[in-house]
């Protein structure tokens, strides 16, 4: 695979991400296209990485293992993220007996 197909392959998961995001009312499946687009993301810069290493080294003094090496980091920032989401999902369906997102209205103030 080449830049180019890991480009569009990142692009169609963010699109269905936010697609999800956009027309789930489920908070469970609105998690999950959020971590969709996350992932989407963490694509793009192991594309990067990869295919840009070569121009890394020369140009600069760059690291070819950046890209790889923030991706660790950010799944591991994305995965306690999601633990904490997942929670607070728990907590509000034993509160509200339902995991729909229209019903989390009337939390404020």
């Amino acid at each position: 695979m080449n830049l180019a197909g890991c480009l569009v392959l990142s692009g169609a998961l963010f699109a269905v991400g936010v697609f999800g995001l956009l027309t789930r009312r489920n908070m469970i499946a609105a998690l999950l296209s959020l971590e969709l687009t996350v992932v989407a993301a963490l694509i793009n810069f192991v594309a990067f990485a990869r295919f840009g290493a070569a121009s890394a080294t020369n140009v600069a003094g760059g690291d070819a293992h950046a890209g790889s090496i923030f991706v660790f980091f950010a799944v591991a920032a994305t995965a306690a993220e999601m633990a904490l989401a997942l929670a607070l999902v728990i907590a509000l369906r034993r509160r509200r007996q339902s995991l729909d997102i229209t019903d989390l209205d009337g939390l404020h103030g």
